[in-house]
């Protein structure tokens, strides 16, 4: 769906945890064969944290970002949360950002955009109109996911895959002559898979404190199989709405940015006929790191000069919903 937005980053933060977890010590936890999580999921290692929290950790990536693009936290005129697990509750992890950058007395406003796995993805389409329409000038979106804390070894498939990490990224109005913009975002949604991932505590429907309380229903469950079949029907007709022809090839575009969900969710996009070459992957190393898989392997495939300005980026996905959603941008 063609938008044609003018959008530039300005700057880029990530933030890893110190601690490396390789895919051994999984594979304990899940009383699982040696070699197993990377033959299955590909990932070899992934970053936990010890004590960070996910605002700190998106603070960090921030600073990053913001020291990139020559401002000072105080230069911001909106931070939008775009992870998708929250540091608690109440308030909006938003607000604990903000704190975290010693901007609590600032008034400056804060908020989330929640769409699970494609939080950073739908944040970059909602920053896009918001410059725009000029309500706004410098937007930070920064992403934390610490996942690790909600893992169930019962169900290895997942365990095993993810890891925690926060990126970030300053925002602006592209100016005249400047190639910069978002020039394709499209979302959608399929409610009927919207209990093959979900954590299903924590919320009014199964809070702790009632009656007969599951603890595993505090843990991450996803049914991987199912996911992908779902994900398999729709993804060439979702594709060619985002973008046209792109099912059948990626045409003009540089460069992919996949969200990072499992091994074999990276091998179907050869079925659409997308150099392997072309899609960027952190998967063995950082793991799936939910929403802020995308914003990482942007922010790696940038470090590593593998995006230059003036490419033509896709980033896409899937997130629990089940949702479908990609942006197509000029970086």
């Amino acid at each position: 769906m063609e938008v044609n937005l003018p959008l530039k980053i300005i700057g880029l933060g990530r933030y890893l945890p110190a601690r490396v977890v390789p895919s051994s010590e999984l594979e304990k936890i899940c009383k699982l064969p040696a070699g197993w999580v990377e033959r299955h999921n590909g990932v070899r290692e992934r970053r936990w944290v010890t004590d960070e929290t996910s605002s700190y950790m998106a603070a960090q990536a921030a600073r990053e970002a913001l020291d990139e693009a020559g401002l000072k936290p105080g230069d911001l005129s909106l931070i939008i949360n775009a992870s998708g697990t929250g540091e608690q509750a109440i308030p909006d992890t938003g607000a604990l950002i903000q704190r975290q950058l010693g901007l609590g007395k600032s008034g400056i406003p804060a908020m989330t955009v929640h769409n699970t796995c494609l939080s950073f993805v739908a944040a970059m389409d909602v920053a896009a109109n918001y410059l725009n329409s000029g309500r706004y000038k410098n937007i930070l979106i920064a992403t934390a996911d610490v996942a690790s804390c909600g893992i169930n070894p019962k169900e290895p498939e997942s365990a095993s895959l993810v890891g925690d990490a926060a990126a970030a990224v300053v925002v602006t109005r592209s100016g005249a002559g400047d190639k910069s913009m978002v020039h394709n975002a499209h979302l959608k949604t399929y409610g009927d898979g919207a209990y093959l991932t979900a954590i299903m505590g924590g919320g009014s429907a199964r809070h702790p404190a009632k009656p007969n309380h599951n603890p595993d229903d505090d843990l991450f469950h996803m049914d991987g199989p199912a996911v992908l079949r779902m994900v398999r029907g729709i993804a060439a007709d979702y594709l060619d709405e985002l973008y046209p022809n792109l099912s059948k090839g990626l045409g003009d575009i540089d460069v992919v940015v996949p969200h990072q969900a499992s091994k074999v969710g990276l091998m179907m996009l050869s079925r659409f006929g997308w150099p392997q070459d072309r899609i960027m992957s952190t998967l063995e190393t950082l793991g799936n790191c939910v929403a802020a898989s995308i914003p990482s392997t942007l922010y790696q495939a940038v470090r590593d000069g593998k995006i230059q300005r003036g490419d033509k980026v896709l980033m896409v996905g899937t997130g629990a919903g089940l949702s479908i959603g990609g942006l197509v941008m000029t970086y």
